[in-house]
Protein backbone atom coordinates (compact mmCIF):
# COMPACT_ATOMS: atom_id res chain seq x y z
CA UNK A 1 0.00 0.00 0.00
CA UNK A 2 1.43 3.32 -0.72
CA UNK A 3 -0.08 7.09 0.57
CA UNK A 4 -0.99 9.99 -0.91
CA UNK A 5 -2.44 13.49 -0.04
CA UNK A 6 -5.44 14.49 -2.37
CA UNK A 7 -8.87 16.02 -2.13
CA UNK A 8 -12.61 14.13 -1.80
CA UNK A 9 -14.34 15.31 -5.02
CA UNK A 10 -17.37 13.35 -4.62
CA UNK A 11 -18.93 10.77 -1.88
CA UNK A 12 -21.59 9.07 -2.82
CA UNK A 13 -22.88 5.32 -0.77
CA UNK A 14 -19.92 5.28 1.38
CA UNK A 15 -17.70 5.34 -1.38
CA UNK A 16 -15.12 8.05 -1.56
CA UNK A 17 -13.31 9.88 -4.64
CA UNK A 18 -10.10 11.47 -3.99
CA UNK A 19 -8.53 13.72 -6.49
CA UNK A 20 -4.48 12.59 -6.08
CA UNK A 21 -1.25 13.49 -8.91
CA UNK A 22 -2.28 9.75 -9.62
CA UNK A 23 -5.66 11.04 -10.87
CA UNK A 24 -9.21 9.83 -9.06
CA UNK A 25 -8.78 6.88 -6.89
CA UNK A 26 -12.05 5.37 -5.04
CA UNK A 27 -11.66 5.08 -1.21
CA UNK A 28 -13.76 3.46 1.66
CA UNK A 29 -13.46 5.35 5.12
CA UNK A 30 -11.42 3.88 7.56
CA UNK A 31 -13.60 2.34 11.00
CA UNK A 32 -12.17 4.00 13.20
CA UNK A 33 -14.02 7.52 11.91
CA UNK A 34 -17.35 5.71 12.47
CA UNK A 35 -15.99 5.20 16.17
CA UNK A 36 -15.72 9.04 16.57
CA UNK A 37 -18.95 9.93 14.82
CA UNK A 38 -16.43 12.04 12.24
CA UNK A 39 -17.56 11.71 8.99
CA UNK A 40 -15.37 12.46 5.85
CA UNK A 41 -16.75 15.36 3.31
CA UNK A 42 -16.36 16.35 -0.06
CA UNK A 43 -13.69 19.20 0.07
CA UNK A 44 -11.75 17.55 2.70
CA UNK A 45 -8.32 17.16 2.59
CA UNK A 46 -7.28 14.02 3.10
CA UNK A 47 -4.51 11.31 3.34
CA UNK A 48 -4.77 8.04 1.49
CA UNK A 49 -3.53 4.66 1.68
CA UNK A 50 -4.13 2.35 -1.73
CA UNK A 51 -3.18 -0.21 -3.76
CA UNK A 52 -1.58 0.51 -7.39
CA UNK A 53 -2.40 -2.37 -9.22
CA UNK A 54 -6.24 -1.88 -8.10
CA UNK A 55 -6.47 2.13 -7.66
CA UNK A 56 -8.18 1.65 -4.61
CA UNK A 57 -7.99 2.48 -1.52
CA UNK A 58 -9.14 3.84 2.06
CA UNK A 59 -8.94 7.15 3.76
CA UNK A 60 -6.58 7.09 6.59
CA UNK A 61 -6.17 10.56 7.87
CA UNK A 62 -8.68 13.91 7.72
CA UNK A 63 -6.69 16.72 7.47
CA UNK A 64 -7.79 20.23 9.73
CA UNK A 65 -10.92 21.74 8.28
CA UNK A 66 -10.67 25.30 7.62
CA UNK A 67 -14.51 26.19 7.11
CA UNK A 68 -17.22 23.91 7.52
CA UNK A 69 -21.11 23.97 5.51
CA UNK A 70 -23.65 21.94 7.48
CA UNK A 71 -26.09 21.71 4.53
CA UNK A 72 -25.17 21.21 2.34
CA UNK A 73 -22.34 19.50 3.81
CA UNK A 74 -19.24 20.62 2.00
CA UNK A 75 -15.43 21.92 3.90
CA UNK A 76 -12.89 23.84 2.82
CA UNK A 77 -14.72 26.25 0.50
CA UNK A 78 -13.46 30.07 0.58
CA UNK A 79 -15.89 31.86 -1.52
CA UNK A 80 -19.61 31.62 -2.22
CA UNK A 81 -20.97 32.99 -5.86
CA UNK A 82 -24.58 33.32 -5.53
CA UNK A 83 -26.34 33.00 -8.83
CA UNK A 84 -29.59 35.35 -9.32
CA UNK A 85 -31.22 35.39 -12.86
CA UNK A 86 -31.85 39.06 -13.83
CA UNK A 87 -35.35 37.39 -15.63
CA UNK A 88 -37.00 33.55 -16.02
CA UNK A 89 -37.29 33.92 -13.10
CA UNK A 90 -37.56 36.86 -11.62
CA UNK A 91 -34.99 37.92 -8.66
CA UNK A 92 -35.85 36.91 -5.57
CA UNK A 93 -34.13 39.12 -3.33
CA UNK A 94 -34.97 37.53 -0.51
CA UNK A 95 -33.30 34.29 -1.26
CA UNK A 96 -30.30 36.23 -2.49
CA UNK A 97 -30.10 38.15 1.60
CA UNK A 98 -30.27 34.64 2.97
CA UNK A 99 -27.61 33.18 0.87
CA UNK A 100 -25.44 36.40 1.36
CA UNK A 101 -26.30 36.30 5.16
CA UNK A 102 -24.89 32.58 5.59
CA UNK A 103 -21.91 33.24 3.57
CA UNK A 104 -20.58 36.17 5.63
CA UNK A 105 -21.53 34.18 8.63
CA UNK A 106 -19.50 31.24 7.54
CA UNK A 107 -16.95 33.86 6.71
CA UNK A 108 -16.39 33.02 2.86
CA UNK A 109 -15.35 35.36 0.18
CA UNK A 110 -18.65 36.45 -1.82
CA UNK A 111 -19.43 37.60 -4.81
CA UNK A 112 -22.73 37.87 -6.95
CA UNK A 113 -23.56 36.75 -10.17
CA UNK A 114 -26.63 38.42 -12.45
CA UNK A 115 -26.94 36.19 -14.82
CA UNK A 116 -29.26 36.13 -18.44
CA UNK A 117 -28.04 39.96 -19.08
CA UNK A 118 -29.51 39.33 -22.38
CA UNK A 119 -32.77 38.68 -21.55
CA UNK A 120 -33.09 42.00 -19.04
CA UNK A 121 -31.16 44.08 -16.60
CA UNK A 122 -32.16 45.13 -13.34
CA UNK A 123 -29.76 48.23 -12.73
CA UNK A 124 -31.48 49.35 -9.87
CA UNK A 125 -31.22 46.06 -8.54
CA UNK A 126 -27.60 45.74 -8.84
CA UNK A 127 -27.18 48.87 -7.53
CA UNK A 128 -28.04 47.76 -4.46
CA UNK A 129 -25.51 45.17 -4.18
CA UNK A 130 -22.99 47.52 -5.55
CA UNK A 131 -23.27 50.37 -3.09
CA UNK A 132 -23.38 47.73 -0.23
CA UNK A 133 -19.80 46.61 -0.99
CA UNK A 134 -20.21 43.33 -3.13
CA UNK A 135 -18.02 41.79 -5.83
CA UNK A 136 -21.15 42.05 -8.70
CA UNK A 137 -20.84 40.77 -12.31
CA UNK A 138 -23.60 40.32 -15.02
CA UNK A 139 -23.25 37.61 -17.10
CA UNK A 140 -24.72 35.23 -19.99
CA UNK A 141 -23.84 31.74 -20.18
CA UNK A 142 -25.88 32.01 -23.27
CA UNK A 143 -23.58 34.80 -24.95
CA UNK A 144 -20.39 33.99 -23.50
CA UNK A 145 -20.93 37.43 -21.34
CA UNK A 146 -18.69 37.96 -18.31
CA UNK A 147 -17.26 34.64 -18.39
CA UNK A 148 -13.72 35.51 -18.53
CA UNK A 149 -14.13 37.57 -15.50
CA UNK A 150 -15.87 34.76 -13.53
CA UNK A 151 -12.88 32.70 -14.30
CA UNK A 152 -10.69 35.48 -12.81
CA UNK A 153 -12.58 35.36 -9.73
CA UNK A 154 -12.59 31.58 -9.41
CA UNK A 155 -9.07 30.89 -9.88
CA UNK A 156 -7.71 29.11 -6.86
CA UNK A 157 -10.48 29.34 -4.80
CA UNK A 158 -12.94 26.37 -3.74
CA UNK A 159 -15.87 28.27 -4.44
CA UNK A 160 -19.69 27.06 -3.50
CA UNK A 161 -22.42 28.28 -6.14
CA UNK A 162 -25.76 28.72 -4.95
CA UNK A 163 -29.07 30.42 -6.19
CA UNK A 164 -32.62 29.01 -6.72
CA UNK A 165 -33.31 26.56 -9.13
CA UNK A 166 -33.14 28.05 -12.87
CA UNK A 167 -31.11 30.73 -12.72
CA UNK A 168 -28.42 29.20 -14.89
CA UNK A 169 -25.81 27.28 -12.19
CA UNK A 170 -25.40 24.72 -13.73
CA UNK A 171 -24.86 26.63 -17.69
CA UNK A 172 -22.82 28.97 -16.37
CA UNK A 173 -20.59 25.89 -14.83
CA UNK A 174 -20.68 24.65 -18.46
CA UNK A 175 -19.51 27.80 -19.91
CA UNK A 176 -16.54 28.15 -17.50
CA UNK A 177 -15.21 24.51 -17.62
CA UNK A 178 -15.70 24.62 -21.82
CA UNK A 179 -17.78 21.58 -21.63
CA UNK A 180 -21.06 19.96 -21.01
CA UNK A 181 -20.15 18.46 -16.89
CA UNK A 182 -23.47 19.56 -15.62
CA UNK A 183 -27.08 18.95 -16.33
CA UNK A 184 -29.39 21.79 -16.64
CA UNK A 185 -32.71 22.54 -16.97
CA UNK A 186 -35.46 24.32 -18.80
CA UNK A 187 -36.94 26.90 -16.67
CA UNK A 188 -40.93 26.01 -16.56
CA UNK A 189 -42.79 28.65 -18.67
CA UNK A 190 -45.82 27.80 -16.98
CA UNK A 191 -44.71 28.07 -13.23
CA UNK A 192 -41.57 30.34 -13.75
CA UNK A 193 -39.34 27.83 -11.36
CA UNK A 194 -36.61 25.62 -12.23
CA UNK A 195 -36.67 22.13 -12.34
CA UNK A 196 -34.38 20.75 -9.82
CA UNK A 197 -31.67 19.11 -11.85
CA UNK A 198 -28.96 18.68 -9.40
CA UNK A 199 -28.59 15.72 -6.97
CA UNK A 200 -25.53 15.85 -4.98
CA UNK A 201 -22.37 18.47 -4.41
CA UNK A 202 -19.52 17.60 -5.96
CA UNK A 203 -16.32 19.20 -6.81
CA UNK A 204 -14.87 19.75 -10.14
CA UNK A 205 -11.19 20.47 -10.48
CA UNK A 206 -10.81 23.96 -12.94
CA UNK A 207 -7.95 23.62 -15.58
CA UNK A 208 -7.02 26.68 -13.98
CA UNK A 209 -6.44 26.25 -10.96
CA UNK A 210 -9.06 25.86 -7.95
CA UNK A 211 -12.51 23.84 -7.69
CA UNK A 212 -16.37 24.76 -8.27
CA UNK A 213 -19.10 23.13 -6.07
CA UNK A 214 -22.99 23.00 -7.37
CA UNK A 215 -25.29 22.68 -4.22
CA UNK A 216 -28.26 20.90 -4.24
CA UNK A 217 -30.65 23.68 -4.19
CA UNK A 218 -30.89 27.06 -2.70
CA UNK A 219 -32.78 25.69 0.30
CA UNK A 220 -30.30 23.21 1.66
CA UNK A 221 -28.97 26.52 3.30
CA UNK A 222 -29.03 26.69 7.00
CA UNK A 223 -29.19 29.99 8.59
CA UNK A 224 -30.61 29.74 11.52
CA UNK A 225 -27.60 28.26 13.24
CA UNK A 226 -26.94 32.38 13.36
CA UNK A 227 -28.00 34.00 16.53
CA UNK A 228 -30.22 37.06 16.69
CA UNK A 229 -27.79 38.73 18.19
CA UNK A 230 -25.57 38.54 15.36
CA UNK A 231 -27.79 38.51 12.51
CA UNK A 232 -27.18 42.50 11.74
CA UNK A 233 -23.29 41.75 11.46
CA UNK A 234 -24.24 39.75 8.49
CA UNK A 235 -25.34 42.59 6.70
CA UNK A 236 -22.70 45.04 5.91
CA UNK A 237 -24.62 48.06 5.77
CA UNK A 238 -25.28 47.99 9.13
CA UNK A 239 -22.02 48.55 10.58
CA UNK A 240 -21.88 51.69 10.26
CA UNK A 241 -24.86 51.73 13.02
CA UNK A 242 -23.61 49.61 15.46
CA UNK A 243 -24.05 51.36 18.74
CA UNK A 244 -26.20 54.39 17.45
CA UNK A 245 -28.81 53.12 18.46
CA UNK A 246 -31.02 54.24 21.78
CA UNK A 247 -30.86 50.48 23.09
CA UNK A 248 -28.20 48.70 22.93
CA UNK A 249 -30.37 45.54 22.29
CA UNK A 250 -31.74 46.89 19.23
CA UNK A 251 -33.03 44.50 17.49
CA UNK A 252 -33.06 46.73 14.40
CA UNK A 253 -37.05 46.12 13.72
CA UNK A 254 -39.50 48.11 15.29
CA UNK A 255 -37.59 49.61 18.37
CA UNK A 256 -37.87 53.68 18.33
CA UNK A 257 -35.01 55.64 17.86
CA UNK A 258 -32.70 52.99 15.56
CA UNK A 259 -30.43 54.27 13.75
CA UNK A 260 -30.75 51.31 11.32
CA UNK A 261 -34.07 52.25 10.74
CA UNK A 262 -33.24 55.44 10.32
CA UNK A 263 -31.01 55.34 7.54
CA UNK A 264 -33.54 53.20 5.70
CA UNK A 265 -35.84 55.89 5.75
CA UNK A 266 -32.94 58.46 4.36
CA UNK A 267 -32.39 55.89 1.67
CA UNK A 268 -28.30 55.04 2.93
CA UNK A 269 -29.57 51.15 3.44
CA UNK A 270 -31.86 49.44 0.86
CA UNK A 271 -34.99 48.87 1.96
CA UNK A 272 -35.26 45.49 0.40
CA UNK A 273 -32.16 44.34 2.28
CA UNK A 274 -33.73 45.88 5.64
CA UNK A 275 -36.91 44.03 4.53
CA UNK A 276 -34.86 40.90 4.11
CA UNK A 277 -32.97 41.47 7.33
CA UNK A 278 -36.50 41.55 9.13
CA UNK A 279 -38.08 38.66 7.40
CA UNK A 280 -34.88 36.37 8.36
CA UNK A 281 -34.87 37.74 11.44
CA UNK A 282 -38.38 36.74 12.63
CA UNK A 283 -37.79 33.16 10.85
CA UNK A 284 -34.66 32.06 12.93
CA UNK A 285 -36.25 33.74 15.83
CA UNK A 286 -39.28 31.34 15.39
CA UNK A 287 -37.05 28.56 14.63
CA UNK A 288 -35.25 28.42 17.87
CA UNK A 289 -38.35 28.82 19.72
CA UNK A 290 -39.26 25.18 18.66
Amino acid sequence: MKELSGVIVKGIGGFYYVDTNRGIIECRARGLFRKKGFTPLVGDKVVISFDEESMQGYVSEILPRISELIRPAVSNVTQMVVVVAQSSPAPNLYVLDKLIASAEFAKLKIAICFNKSDLEENAEVIKIYKDAGFKVLETSAVFGVGIERLKEILKNETTVFAGNSGVGKSSLLNAVIGENMFETGMVSEKLERGKHTTRHSELVSLPFGGYIVDTPGFSSFDVNKIPNTELGSMFREFEESFGKCRFLDCSHTVEPDCDVRRRVENGDISKSRHESYVQLYREIKEANQL
